[in-house]
């Protein structure tokens, strides 16, 4: 595929199976942070070559199975750049492969265990995302007493956000946050979902609007409130 470009658009169709949350709008906003810099046509179109769809697949990588903020992805992007090796990051298994976990001290040393996402949805019972986060049994009996983690609405499994919230309880507690910190996390969680939502309603509510453009829509906006709430914190932090 040497010499190949691809649009912007292109790229977003080519990496959506394997990171199904991926939009236009995400792209875009890594470019505003410097992260990518595709070059651009005379008319202004971007054109992706290979270096830069690895790039972006790199950057994706980081923050699904990682959960790498901007911060650290851009500081590894920067070694890359250097011609110095980054450390390494877990990479996803092949699609349709079944999800697995790597135990502590594994290549991306991000944690008892790193999840190398499969194509579709995760899904585990209580005994794997114990073992998949690194918590203790007490530690998620804490943050679902507090409602900070819950299985899929009518379902007996745990997702991908239940996963995630684990892993993040457990590395801030090294810190010494504990869960009445993710509490106040939860609680702005709370007000941004809610104001997400009364974005959507009036969409939801035109006949012609299918649920599948609605929910396209709300993935969208959802991607564009958490790069905005990320951005702001990381601002607030260096002022």
């Amino acid at each position: 595929m040497a010499g190949q470009v691809w649009s912007i658009g292109q790229v977003m169709k080519l990496l959506k199976p394997e990171f199904t949350d991926l939009s236009i709008s995400k792209i875009r906003f890594l470019e505003s942070e410097g992260l990518l810099s595709p070059e651009r046509a005379p008319s202004g179109y971007r054109k992706y070559a290979q270096a830069d769809v690895e790039r972006l697949q790199y950057i994706l990588t980081c923050q699904r199975d990682n959960f790498q903020p901007l911060k650290v992805i851009r500081e590894h992007l920067e070694m890359i750049d250097r011609g110095e090796e980054p450390p390494a990051v877990d990479q996803p298994s092949p699609p349709g492969g079944p999800a697995e976990t790597e135990p502590a001290g594994g290549a991306a040393g991000v944690g008892p265990a790193v999840i190398r996402r499969a194509k579709g949805p995760i899904r585990m019972n209580r005994r794997e995302l114990v073992r998949a986060s690194g918590i203790t049994e007490a530690h998620l009996v804490e943050l679902e007493r507090h409602q900070l983690v819950r299985t899929k609405r009518g379902q007996q499994w745990y997702g991908q956000e239940a996963l995630m919230v684990c892993v993040a309880s457990r590395r801030l507690r090294d810190f010494g946050m504990d869960t009445r910190h993710i509490r106040a996390i939860r609680q702005a969680a709370e007000r941004e979902a809610g104001m997400i939502e009364q974005t959507v309603m009036p969409h939801a509510r035109r006949a012609h609007q299918a649920d599948q453009q609605v929910s396209k829509l709300a993935s969208e906006i959802t991607q564009l409130v958490i790069h905005a709430h990320a951005a702001m914190v990381y601002d607030l932090l260096e002022h």
